[in-house]
């Protein structure tokens, strides 16, 4: 339960200017985003009806992340992070304006959507690592862990409120409003990080090597780790095994609830429901203390969240399935950067923040292709739950004996 202590540090996280600058112009531009992929993801699905090219979309925006990302966080350790991070904006803006421009010319085609799709993910894999690297640096030590969770509160708030808005604007008008809506909202975010500062500079004092060695030393770093290892392979499990379903969200309410893009965008809110809840607790627990626990509680609810959409064709159920599996996709992820940011060397976190970026956005890439796939094959539903469950039973399996030395050196790691 959050004591006062905790409910001030989540309060005192927005009292910090830098932070404050920075959370201000990511709300604004994960508005934008969550209305991008949503309108995205529908126009693939309603210029093939196929849930292959669902899951290529997916794995073209995604899986980026995988290939560029670590090698990102070494530029992120060695260089001007809030540098980066503006670039990596900046690029991504420019990019949603070129889609919209494609599709009012009509020449916005499937293919093209893909590498538009492809060419954003590699601009979002800097922009991830530059993230990751950079909100620990903004503010007071005391104050982060509050502010991660503030983080991803607003990001899964970001993610009701923007198919919300993708929605409205689909029935309204077309999919190129969407794409003008979020470069402006990629603008506004520069304008806030040209106001933000850093607070702290963490030198590497690992820089010996070329990139691809840093590279290596970060992963070599986290896997050695008696915390970090063993938590990245719970994220992993969720990553791959539950975070595909939020790909798959046009051929669910399209095929199974016959819901159509307002049914799409009502489960793809109702998954930010949960996940906001989530986040919104975790920003009061404001703590590392007991996150281990709770990080790992996220492998059973997210298989079965996903389960509970899969079995039923009655929609209010299918939305309180998507609540569940969102609150576990947040669990996991808050639970599992705070852990990490915690425990990790500052000299090298860019480097192994980079990995949390690659699984936890990169790895479902690969979960969405594989459940795209096999949907075609063995039907939807199976598809969905059966890959979950089996992912996240065998995150449990490897994770559990190692309990006991993952929770203190992940919690109350020696300084």
């Amino acid at each position: 339960m959050a004591g006062p202590a905790s409910l001030s540090n989540a309060i005192g996280a927005w009292r910090q200017r830098n932070f404050a600058w920075y959370m201000s112009g990511a709300t604004v531009s994960l508005v934008g985003l969550w209305a991008q992929r949503i309108a995205v993801g529908w126009l693939a699905w309603k210029l093939t009806g196929s849930t292959l090219w669902l899951g290529m979309i997916a794995f073209a925006d995604l899986f980026p992340t995988v290939v560029i990302t670590p090698i990102a966080g070494v530029l992120a350790d060695r260089g001007d992070r809030l540098a980066m991070a503006r670039i990596s904006q900046g690029l991504a803006g420019a990019i949603s304006f070129g889609m919209a421009w494609l599709f009012y010319v009509d020449l916005l085609d499937i293919w093209l959507l893909f590498a538009l799709s492809l060419a954003l993910g590699i601009v979002m894999a800097f922009a991830t690592a530059a993230r990751l690297a950079l909100v620990p640096v903004l503010l007071e030590p005391q104050y982060v862990p509050a502010a991660l969770a503030n983080d991803s509160a607003i990001f899964n708030a970001c993610r009701v409120v923007g198919p919300m808005i993708a929605a409205a604007i689909i029935d309204a008008s077309d999919v190129g409003v969407a794409f003008l809506i979020c470069g402006v909202c990629f603008a506004v975010f520069v304008a806030c990080l040209f106001r933000a500062r850093i607070l702290r500079v963490e030198t590497s004092r690992r820089a010996h090597g070329n990139v691809l060695q840093q590279t290596a030393d970060g992963m070599r770093y986290a896997a050695a780790h008696p915390g970090i290892g063993p938590i990245l392979i719970v994220l992993t499990a969720v990553a791959v095994g539950v975070k595909p379903f939020l790909e798959m969200l046009p051929a669910l309410s399209d095929v199974i609830f016959d819901a159509g893009s307002q049914g799409f965008a009502r489960l793809a809110a109702a998954a930010g429901v949960g996940a906001v809840i989530a986040a919104v607790w975790l920003a009061a627990r404001g703590t590392a203390e007991g996150l281990t626990r709770i990080s790992l509680s996220a492998l059973v609810s997210g298989a079965a969240g996903v389960a509970l959409v899969a079995a039923t064709d009655i929609f209010w159920v299918g939305l309180v399935g998507a609540a569940i599996a969102g609150a576990a996709i947040t669990i996991s992820g808050t639970g599992c950067q705070t852990l990490m940011q915690n425990a990790v060397d500052g000299a090298i976190r860019g480097r192994v923040m980079s990995l949390y970026g690659v699984l936890h956005r990169g790895s479902p890439a690969l979960g969405a292709l594989i459940v795209g796939a096999a949907a075609d094959m063995v039907g939807l539903r199976i598809a969905i739950a059966g890959f979950a469950g089996l992912l996240c039973l065998a995150g449990l399996f490897l994770v559990l004996p190692r309990y006991r030395t993952m929770k203190p050196a992940l919690e109350n790691p020696d300084r």
